[in-house]
């Protein structure tokens, strides 16, 4: 009889949704203080902010260098258009950037925070009908496309806002991840409490940053997101990250039914439940599915230490990106209690009777929500 793996089937309960904010509110950590779950929190995450960095960078080049391109066919180049990068891309030796972009379709489409308040406003129009026409003037088919879709090219702004709003992002937790990985090897992470520290420490100290973007066109420089607009990382591009990527995301194309009378799909967007926090950790390896694309390329670049221990486990290098994928699912639960922690109203040590309350509150609305996730990998 064949042996089914306990790291494949998991027969635990899921935490409460009273347990989760128990938690939130004591000061604990959702994901259970293990050394293996040290190793791969810290190991899938080093490996994560490699490939982070990478699409940070391509994501900006994207947003600066192929501004309202209509047919951007040497995107993921990032400008280096040498036979040797053309032949490593078509043989796909390269990096999955259609991960990067589906993150990024998922932040436009959802559309929460300050940013999308800014893009909705009178003066990002004003700088989309600046833009336009300065670019216009050097590009006939924007030209005449612009009076015949006149919504068409201000979308296509927003959505380069978005992209190089990311980068900046995954810029910031690229460069966290990393030095996560470092501290773990200097001894100065030793538990899963001081991961989520680590984080926590990180997302706060880039909290203010402001977030901005300009283009330049014909030697004049055009804002985008201009310093006016007051956009900063922490509440304006994390929070609706991870609103959009963790919790929310978008069903796949090919897993469900997007048929309105089967009823697969919610038609209220805030009802979605298909982000990082509730996937079932399956990658297909089919073509296209963004998971799949992602677990290749923190394959790619897994640290040798977490690789062998992949290999010791279960079906060994068989079911490696299935392993990934998991470890992957709790180092996202790990930044996500850092982000909590990071934006409680009040210090959990508040002795105001109205602070507790806000505290509690805020809790729960997360609670809520985190307890009908994948709650159950994050026991022992």
């Amino acid at each position: 009889m064949p042996v089914i793996s306990a790291e494949l089937v998991h027969a635990e309960p899921s935490l409460a949704v009273e347990e989760v904010q128990r938690r939130l509110l004591a000061g604990q950590t959702l994901l259970s203080d293990t050394p293996d779950h040290l190793l791969e929190v810290v190991g899938v995450l080093e490996s994560y902010g490699d490939v982070l960095d990478a699409y940070s960078i391509n994501l900006i080049y994207q947003a600066e260098h192929q501004f309202l391109n209509p047919v951007p066919i040497f995107k993921y180049l990032d400008g280096d258009l040498s036979l040797a990068k053309i032949w490593r891309h078509l043989n796909h030796d390269r990096i999955n950037f259609e991960y990067a972009e589906y993150c990024q379709k998922a932040m436009f489409w959802h559309g929460t925070g300050g940013m999308d308040a800014y893009l909705d406003s009178p003066d990002f129009a004003a700088n989309c009908r600046a833009i336009i026409k300065a670019k216009s003037r050097r590009d006939p088919l924007l030209a005449l496309l612009n009076p015949l879709f006149p919504e068409f090219l201000p979308e296509l702004i927003r959505s380069a806002a978005t992209t190089h709003a990311l980068g900046q992002f995954w810029r910031v937790m690229s460069d966290l991840f990393l030095d996560l990985a470092r501290a773990d090897r200097e001894g100065a992470v030793r538990t899963i409490p001081q991961v989520v520290d680590f984080i926590k420490d990180g997302l706060v100290a880039a909290a203010a940053n402001p977030i901005r973007y300009g283009v330049d066109i014909a030697g004049q420089h055009f804002w985008v997101l201009p310093p006016e607009a007051n956009l900063t990382f922490l509440v304006d591009v994390a929070v609706p990250y991870v609103e959009a990527v963790f919790l929310r995301g978008m069903p796949f194309l090919g897993t469900v039914s997007f048929n309105a009378q089967a009823q697969q799909i919610s038609p209220d967007q805030a009802q979605f439940a298909y982000g990082a926090l509730y996937a079932d950790p399956l990658p297909s390896m089919g073509a296209g599915i963004p998971p799949s694309l992602l677990m290749q390329d923190m394959y790619r670049h897994l640290p040798a230490s977490l690789h062998q221990w992949y290999r010791e486990r279960t079906r060994g290098e068989g079911d490696v990106r299935v392993k990934i994928c998991m470890s992957f699912q709790k180092a996202m639960f790990c930044v996500t209690n850092a982000a909590i922690n990071g934006t409680m109203p009040h210090s959990l040590q508040a002795a105001d009777p109205g602070e507790q309350s806000a505290n509690r509150a805020y809790a729960l609305a997360w609670a809520t929500r985190l307890a009908a996730g994948r709650t159950d990998c994050l026991a022992g």
